[in-house]
């Protein structure tokens, strides 16, 4: 699925507060179509990347190009309208709605929304409501939640939460997914559920997916390349097995005389 082209550039990005810097004249690549993976010891400055390009940060400077398009400092709600998606390392998901409503709150400028057209125009919101309504059916059933369709999203477990924000990215034209730290505390028995939807998303629906993770066993099941960050830029970008043994990044993570392994 993956080509030649790139789906988004950033171009010596940096950010500072006050005298630190988190993100450092960074420079990377995703290309369309690849699932890219963002690894990093802790404070490398992966979050903070992940919201410069999401438009929840603004950068101190540097560039971020989106489809040819320059999107330094868009707010996400823009970028949201253009196909840029973010999921958080804790789900934000609408705790007293169903599974069902959830995804069908996602899309924007619905009708319904418009109290003129609550008021005068029921048939048109009615018309609407049930197209989302069955796309909404339609990725729960794609994510094997049906039996789960009515149930509170509050009342989820972790896993379950991290597969409806997955959810949620397919309600809407999803170009590029940024996955924060999807593994979090999440059981590996449903971890492969995610993993798997990810893949399928990715194959059969052509989702470019850039996820950071602290799991190598999973960034090594899903993602080619693999990125290393360190001291807010990139260290090193190859295969995982070439991650794996490189003497720096083995040495980022856990100095001199150790080796980076999968999680059991």
């Amino acid at each position: 699925m993956q080509s030649d082209s790139n789906i988004l550039q950033v171009k010596n990005l940096s950010k500072f507060f006050g005298g630190l810097a988190a993100v450092s004249n960074c420079s990377l690549k995703i290309k369309k179509g690849s699932i890219t993976g963002i690894i990093g010891p802790n404070g490398s400055g992966k979050t903070t990347l992940f919201n410069l390009i999401a438009g929840n940060l603004v950068s101190s400077k540097g560039t971020v190009v989106f489809n040819d398009e320059d999107i330094t400092n868009i707010p996400s709600y823009e970028l949201f309208s253009k196909g840029v998606l973010r999921t958080f390392q804790i789900a934000h998901e609408f705790t007293n709605l169903t599974v069902l409503e959830n995804l069908m709150m996602v899309p924007g400028k619905q009708s319904g929304e418009n109290l003129v057209n609550a008021l005068f125009n029921p048939g048109v919101v009615k018309k609407e409501e049930a197209i989302v309504k069955e796309k909404a059916l339609e990725v729960i059933d794609f994510l094997n939640l049906k039996h789960l369709s009515n149930e509170l999203a509050g009342n989820l477990s972790g896993g379950q939460k991290k597969l409806l924000e997955l959810g949620r990215t397919m309600m809407v034209d999803a170009k590029l997914v940024l996955l924060d730290e999807v593994g979090a505390g999440v059981n590996r028995t449903l971890l492969k559920e995610i993993g798997s939807a990810i893949l399928r998303l990715n194959k059969e629906k052509g989702y470019t997916f850039c996820m950071i993770e602290h799991d190598m066993e999973f960034i090594s099941r899903l993602c080619n390349p693999v990125i290393v960050m360190a001291e807010g830029s990139v260290l090193f970008e190859g295969t995982s097995d070439e991650v794996k043994n490189n003497e720096q990044v083995i040495e980022s993570y856990l100095g001199r005389g150790s080796k980076l392994k999968d999680k059991s």
